[in-house]
C-alpha cells in the first residue's frame, strides 16, 4: 500500500465532524485526533511540527520543511481537517471499492490532506529538495462552518508567497472563487385573534412578498451581472419561519438568505441593494447579518510568478473558477495570494456515499512533488 493511500485510510477511521454540525456529546466530533495523528507522522518523517490552538482542543497542525540554504520564500500548503456530519457508523470507516475510497471526508479535504502532507514527505526524503524555500503544511480546523483555522493563522501574521489550499477541484488550479453573505430579513406585523384577522397584520404575508421579490426580480438582475470565471451572483432563500400557531396573526416572520458574490461585490454594497429594492416596492423588514466574519469572493492575480509557475508546472493554460467558498479567500484577505487545488470533485462532497478516485489521489501528490523539486 502507498504512503498516500495509508495516510487516507487512516484519517477517514479517524472522525474529525466540525462541532457545528453534532451533538456537543457526539464522539467523533473535533479535528483534534487527526491533527495528533499528522504530527505524529510529519515528525516521524523529519518534519518540524507545532499546533496553533484556534479553540478548545481544536488546533490547527503546521509541519514545516527548512530549505537546506537561506530561506527567502515560504509555500503554504493548506487543507482543513474538519467535516461536515453522517450519521451512518459505515460513512466513517474507509472501504476501497472499484479503484475508489469510499468514506466521510474522503473528498472534502482528507484526500487533500493525504495528498499535501505526502509530497511534502517525499520532498523531505529527496536529494532535490529546495535550497531557499520554506514549505509549511496547515492542516486547518473550522473550514465547513467559521474558517476558523484560516482566520487564526493570517491574524498571527503569517505570511507566504503563495497558499495552495486544498479542495477537490479534479486536479485543476482554481484562482478565483465565489463569495458568500448569509443575511436574515424580519417583518414585524401586528398580533391578532384568527377570528378577527383585520385587526392585526400578517408578518408572514409581508415576507411572503418579499420572498417572491427575491426570488425574481431580484435573481433576474443578478443574472445579469457576469464573472469571465464565475458566472453571475446569485441568492437563495434558505429557511423561513413565523408564527406561533393557526389561530393567532403572525407578528414576525424571519427568512434567512444565501447570497453567493463575485469579485467587485462588497457586504456594505449588498445589503445597501437589498434594502433599495424593497424601498422601491414599498416593502419593510430588518436586515440582519448571520455571520460576524466576513466571507468575500477571491481572485488571484495570474501574473504572479509562483501563481504562473504553479499553473504552468501542473500543465494548465487557462484558469479556473469555483462557486463554493472555501479557505482561501480568508488567507488571501490576510495577504497570502491563494489557489485552490486538490484530488476529488465538489459533486462527491458531503454526500451520503463519499468517494475519491485512488488514482486522482496518487497523481495529484505526483503533480505536488514535481511541483516543490521545481522551486529555488
Amino acid at each position: 500500500m502507498s504512503q498516500v493511500k495509508k495516510l487516507l485510510r487512516d484519517l477517514i477511521a479517524l472522525p474529525s465532524v466540525n462541532p457545528a454540525f453534532a451533538p456537543a456529546t457526539d464522539p467523533r466530533t473535533g479535528e483534534q485526533r487527526v491533527a495528533d495523528y499528522l504530527a505524529a507522522v510529519a515528525g516521524s518523517n523529519g518534519l518540524a511540527v507545532e499546533f496553533q490552538e484556534v479553540f478548545p482542543n481544536r488546533a490547527n497542525l503546521l509541519a514545516r520543511m527548512s530549505p537546506s540554504g537561506r530561506p527567502r520564500h515560504r509555500i503554504l500548503l493548506a487543507p482543513h481537517t474538519d467535516t461536515v456530519g453522517g450519521e451512518s457508523p459505515a460513512l466513517f470507516q474507509p472501504r476501497e471499492r472499484d479503484g475508489r475510497l469510499h468514506g466521510r471526508g474522503a473528498c472534502d479535504t482528507k484526500g487533500s490532506v493525504a495528498a499535501m502532507l505526502a509530497a511534502l514527505m517525499e520532498l523531505a526524503r529527496s536529494a532535490r529538495r529546495p535550497r531557499q524555500t520554506e514549505i509549511v503544511f496547515v492542516g486547518l480546523v473550522d473550514e465547513e462552518n467559521g474558517q476558523g483555522g484560516s482566520r487564526a493563522l493570517v491574524a498571527k501574521g503569517f505570511k507566504a508567497g503563495l497558499a495552495i489550499v486544498g479542495e477537490p477541484t479534479r486536479l485543476k488550479v482554481v484562482t478565483a472563487h465565489k463569495g458568500d453573505l448569509w443575511l436574515q430579513l424580519e417583518t414585524r406585523g401586528k398580533a391578532a385573534h384568527g377570528s378577527r384577522p383585520e385587526l392585526g397584520r400578517n408578518a408572514v404575508v409581508e415576507m411572503a412578498h418579499i420572498v417572491d421579490l427575491l426570488e425574481t426580480a431580484y435573481a433576474a438582475a443578478l443574472r445579469r451581472r457576469r464573472h469571465s470565471l464565475l458566472g453571475n451572483p446569485t441568492v437563495n432563500v434558505g429557511t423561513i419561519t413565523g408564527g406561533s400557531q393557526p389561530n393567532i396573526v403572525p407578528d414576525r416572520c424571519r427568512i434567512s438568505i444565501d447570497r453567493r458574490t463575485i469579485p467587485g461585490e462588497t457586504e456594505a454594497g449588498v445589503r445597501r441593494e437589498i434594502k433599495s429594492l424593497l424601498q422601491r416596492h414599498a416593502l419593510t423588514a430588518e436586515l440582519l447579518n448571520i455571520r460576524n466574519a466576513p466571507c468575500p469572493a477571491m481572485e488571484t492575480n495570474l501574473d504572479l510568478p509562483l501563481v504562473k509557475q504553479f499553473l504552468a508546472n501542473v500543465g494548465q493554460t487557462e484558469p479556473l473558477g469555483a462557486r463554493y467558498f472555501c479557505d482561501a479567500a480568508v488567507l488571501a484577505s490576510g495577504g497570502i495570494p491563494s489557489v485552490v487545488f486538490g484530488p476529488g470533485d465538489i459533486a462527491q462532497a458531503h454526500t451520503s456515499d463519499e468517494w475519491l478516485s485512488l488514482r486522482q489521489l496518487e497523481q495529484g501528490t505526483r503533480m505536488l512533488v514535481r511541483f516543490l523539486q521545481s522551486l529555488p
